[in-house]
């Protein structure tokens, strides 16, 4: 019987948990409508529910060129996520917002969710990522 030395043991296990990753991770293709043509970017972030509306763990951006973009997150994990979206009109990587905290640039998030005085909860905007490409629509207001 062969035995693998330590580097060729440790090839071994970084192969295996690269296809390991990769077979339970998924790609969300996010579908933002609405978007003002030429105005900056379109910012999107998959977060589970610790970390919604914070630091999320997944986030992508286009430039904000049509009226219908979509951004393709990578590498996502089976389970349940929330997408929120915005147009970074400024460029500045952050939701702009007024004097009162409302925000000056359009936004959204997954399943159309809205709060009703401040932003919706995670499970409103909740969506279920498996194994296979997952789309996201999300409308801009």
């Amino acid at each position: 019987m062969q035995t693998l030395d330590k580097p060729s043991l440790f090839v071994a296990a970084a192969v295996l948990g690269v296809a390991a990753a990769s077979a339970s991770a998924a790609t969300v293709e996010v579908r933002v409508s609405s978007v003002v043509a030429g105005r900056g970017k379109v910012n999107v972030a998959v977060c589970d529910k610790e970390r919604f509306l914070k630091d999320c763990l997944y986030s992508g951006s286009v430039p904000a060129q049509a009226t219908d973009v979509v951004v393709t997150i990578q590498n996502v994990p089976k389970g349940t996520w929330a997408v929120l979206a915005y147009q970074d009109e400024n460029q500045n990587d952050k939701l702009d917002r007024n004097l009162i905290g409302i925000p000056s640039e359009n936004y959204g998030f997954s399943r159309d969710a809205r709060g009703k005085f401040g932003p919706p909860d995670f499970s409103d905007a909740a969506i279920d990522v498996g194994d296979e490409s997952t789309v996201a629509k999300i409308k801009l207001r």
